[in-house]
């Protein structure tokens, strides 16, 4: 069984349902399907297209955004699972400025690593052994954590999630001096 994510009447995205919640929204015309798969469901006298992003029909008011939770996977999902420093893939995260050397556990300061830059690297600032970021960690939206926990992730749900996945550039290793 699939899941749908739900907007909000404004787009904004509010929540993942299983699919028969999303189909039961739809027939009940409480929502409206956006995007739908090429797959159909059928009762004895219907034919619904499976929904993989419905939006609701009346707007709801949501009371606090809450930010993303910084764990090992909400990393390695932000960085798509690519090292950072080679482009192969990700097993671990490391702390750009290490907290060794004063580096804070935050957002701006943790990237996806394989295991051999993250060994190679060690306690050591990215200056210090010639490796530049091509781009600087950000912080996710909070409408990632709506899909937090979902084991797979539809692709036609980025856009609304504010995540496109752009290819990941290995980090440019200066020329040693």
């Amino acid at each position: 069984m699939g899941a749908a994510l739900v907007l909000n009447a404004t787009y904004e995205p509010l929540c993942v349902v299983p699919l028969r919640r999303a189909v039961v929204l739809v027939l009940a015309e409480k929502a409206l399907v956006v995007e739908s798969s090429d797959r159909v469901m059928h009762s004895e006298r219907l034919s619904v297209p499976i929904p993989t992003v419905v939006r609701l029909a009346r707007f709801v008011r949501v009371p606090y955004r809450r930010d993303v939770p910084l764990t090992r996977r909400a990393v390695l999902d932000r960085d798509a699972h690519v090292c950072v420093y080679c482009g192969v893939r990700a097993d671990t995260i490391d702390h750009v400025r290490p907290r060794s050397r004063g580096g804070q556990h935050v957002w701006t300061n943790v990237v996806a690593a394989c295991a051999r830059c993250n060994h190679r690297k060690g306690d050591r600032l990215l200056a210090e052994i010639g490796w530049v970021l091509p781009t600087p960690p950000v912080q996710p939206p909070a409408t990632v954590a709506v899909v937090m926990g979902w084991a797979s992730r539809e692709p036609t749900w980025d856009r609304y999630l504010g995540l496109t996945q752009a290819a990941v550039a290995p980090a440019v290793v200066a020329p040693a001096v």
